[in-house]
């Protein structure tokens, strides 16, 4: 519908209010609250034009394997399936089919090289091949030939290397 939803984050604690932004009024309006107060999670639109919101972290040592959609026709949040490995600080990218691909990202302990692929259709999660190496803040850029192109991060260290996934 045009509008720009804004979800949780932290300051000195965590969120789970959520906000849509209009730009063509440049009015802000309170949305409904999710489920979990987030940090460092994904958004991403779906071809049905629901948005995905995908792990997180709800205190500074818990990554989340949670996932929810939010309905802007409704203003409403469903839960959806779980991803199989709890991360935050990693990318979501829709892909040309629709499906979404999550890669990297930090479980409270290490830097992942692992990747999941949600599919709308079903709400369920796949485990992808890994990557070929561990990162988490880093960039995912869908390119036309439908690869992903990983770049930099994080492994404990910055990482100037890049993939294509």
């Amino acid at each position: 519908n045009g509008k720009v939803l804004v979800t949780g984050g932290c300051v000195n604690d965590y969120l789970n209010s959520t906000e849509l932004y209009d730009p063509s009024t440049g009015a802000w309006t309170v949305a409904a609250v999710m489920n979990n107060a987030l940090c460092s999670h994904t958004a991403s639109v779906l071809e049905n034009g629901k948005v995905l919101i995908t792990g997180g972290s709800s205190s500074r040592a818990i990554a989340l394997n949670s996932s929810a959609l939010y309905d802007p026709s409704t203003g409403n949040w469903t839960s959806t399936g779980n991803m199989n490995n709890g991360r935050h600080f990693h990318t979501a990218s829709l892909l040309p089919n629709g499906d979404v691909l999550i890669t990297g990202g930090y479980n409270g302990s290490n830097s992942l090289n692992t990747a999941e692929l949600y599919n709308p259709s079903t709400g369920t999660w796949t485990i992808m091949d890994v990557m070929n190496s561990a990162r988490s803040i880093h960039t995912a850029s869908v390119l036309k030939n439908g690869k992903i192109l990983i770049t930099g991060g994080t492994d404990n260290s910055a990482l100037n290397s890049a993939e294509l996934y």
